[in-house]
């Protein structure tokens, strides 16, 4: 079958397209035809061996599919069923192997293309807003990215939850995108020298509760920045590399301030937890509360394009790679 395999890590020249033996699955596993797979930060940070895997290996940690074929002792699904899956790489390819117990079962009114783009983003979205930071109506939220696939859907959550978004982004396109979703007002990046201070002018001269960063080194300072006292700044990515080490006395020094740095694994580890979040996102979905918005179609041959878009910021909203694209 054809997968992407990175032999090296590095830039998106690394990606490249082979033929590799069919997977057969172990006990407990299922093997899934994938009909799309989701293209996220998560992947760049493997490629880059920023989070690193043995060497080779698949790319892609978000899919949705079929299931081909089951292993020993897997009671969790059966050959024919549709499903997606988070957090297992390998999804850059026709086929995956998954552990059954990580596969959620797909409710009929939602495609593949849908679970793809949704279930990574969806649910870390889900805990950023619930658990992380639990949004509260009336609260003003920093949201950095707003139009990026992220961004898009913590705008829609947090105005879904009654909070009021001011959200960053690079572009006048990538503003009017980000509006679309909810946000009251937008920053241009590039247009202003004192981050903090715009964000506390448009608060009414006030610090905010919380900051939603993905973005990183390049924001970290002016998120802490932006925080009232006793405020919270929730750091879950770094698109644009990673935060060098923190003095704690910052914290102390801005205002008693609180900084998680969540992963998504650990807030769907059980089986439980992980179908009760992904059926809290297909709701939102079915209700509209959560648009999904698909800008890049890709096929495999072309992952690095895929990766090369997502890391230049040409895009809004998700990126999938359709392995039977291009065919």
């Amino acid at each position: 079958m054809r997968a992407i395999q990175v032999y090296e890590v590095g830039g998106p020249e690394v990606l490249r397209e082979a033929e590799v033996d069919q997977p057969r699955p172990g006990p407990g596993e299922a093997v899934v035809q994938v009909a799309a797979s989701g293209v996220n930060f998560l992947d760049v940070y493997h490629r880059e061996g920023r989070y690193a895997l043995p060497l080779p290996f698949t790319p892609g940690a978000e899919g949705a599919g079929t299931v081909v074929d089951v292993g020993p002792g897997v009671d969790d699904v059966a050959v024919g069923d549709r499903v997606g899956w988070v957090e297992i790489p390998g999804t850059y390819a026709e086929r995956a192997v998954v552990d059954s117990a990580r596969l959620v079962p797909l409710p009929d009114d939602i495609d593949f293309e849908t679970a793809a783009a949704v279930l990574l983003q969806g649910m870390t979205a889900h805990y950023l807003v619930k658990d992380a930071y639990p949004v509260q109506g009336g609260d003003t939220v920093l949201v950095h990215a707003a139009a990026g696939g992220m961004g898009l859907l913590l705008t829609q959550l947090i105005t879904h939850l009654g909070g009021r978004v001011i959200g960053t982004t690079s572009t006048a396109a990538k503003a009017e995108a980000a509006k679309r979703a909810g946000a009251v007002e937008v920053i241009l990046s590039s247009t202003v020298d004192d981050l903090a201070a715009e964000v506390r002018r448009l608060n009414g001269g006030q610090g905010l509760p919380v900051v939603y960063d993905g973005v990183g080194a390049h924001t970290f300072d002016a998120s802490l920045a932006t925080l009232r006292t006793r405020g919270h700044l929730v750091l879950f990515g770094a698109a644009s590399g990673a935060v060098p080490p923190v003095d704690p006395m910052r914290l102390a020094h801005g205002g008693s301030l609180t900084l998680i740095r969540p992963s998504l694994g650990d807030f769907i580890a059980d089986r439980s937890e992980l179908l009760r979040r992904a059926a809290d996102v297909f709701a939102w979905v079915r209700s509209t509360a959560l648009e999904i918005t698909v800008t890049g179609r890709y096929p495999l041959s072309e992952a690095a394009r895929a990766h090369g878009d997502l890391e230049a910021r040409r895009t809004t909203g998700k990126l999938l790679l359709v392995p039977g694209a291009g065919i």
